[in-house]
């Protein structure tokens, strides 16, 4: 039997996958929530075996739920259901182990099919996505882990004095990565890092 758990932010596309699922002998809905930090109650409590996530959510993205989720439940499969496709999102929930990426566009039918075989033990990922690319630049290793952080931190605003104090590092170290971005990435200047950064930045 799958026990399937729910998390999307529009009670609208849960509604939906209910009614897709009602008449499925082997798949029982255990519960459905509409933020991450109540899908983490909800697998603590009810340990569905499948979650269907969507990334973008208030109190705690799909992103931190589903690191928390392996963390604890390993073996608990998980599908993430988000409208985005850039490859940082992609990269960043399969770091996070999930086993299935579903694009919001794709046909009721394509959720079911998801669900059954990542329950197998297989992964799922969406037609129109290459996780095949995605996976060989995340191995080429484009931007480190700390550059990503520091990244993430530009978008936001920060100043590289402001960065250094709340990553615990030098302001010089800042200016190194910054500058090692701008090359890495192409690009001309901070301008253009601070223009990237922005548009990798996922309001979550």
């Amino acid at each position: 039997m799958i026990r399937l758990a729910i998390a999307e932010d529009h009670q609208s596309l849960i509604d939906g996958i209910i009614l897709l699922l009602k008449h499925e002998e082997d798949i029982s809905i255990v519960g459905a929530v509409n933020n991450g930090k109540a899908l983490l109650d909800l697998v603590r409590l009810k340990q569905p075996n499948v979650i269907i996530t969507d990334i973008r959510m208030p109190k705690m993205d799909g992103i931190t739920a589903t690191k928390h989720i392996k963390k604890e439940f390993p073996h608990t499969k998980v599908i993430a259901f988000t409208m985005f496709d850039q490859p940082e999102a992609i990269a960043k929930m399969l770091e996070a182990g999930a086993s299935g990426y579903l694009l919001k566009n794709s046909s009721l039918n394509d959720v079911l099919e998801a669900i059954k075989t990542v329950h197998s033990g297989k992964n799922y990922y969406d037609a129109n996505i290459n996780v095949n690319n995605q996976k060989n630049k995340k191995k080429k290793g484009l931007l480190t882990k700390r550059q990503i952080e520091i990244l993430e931190l530009v978008a936001q605003g920060k100043t590289s004095r402001e960065i250094s104090e709340l990553l615990f590092i030098g302001t010089h170290t800042v200016d190194t990565h910054r500058k090692n971005m701008i090359r890495i990435l192409g690009l001309k200047g901070k301008g253009e890092l601070m223009r990237y950064a922005l548009e990798k930045k996922y309001r979550f």
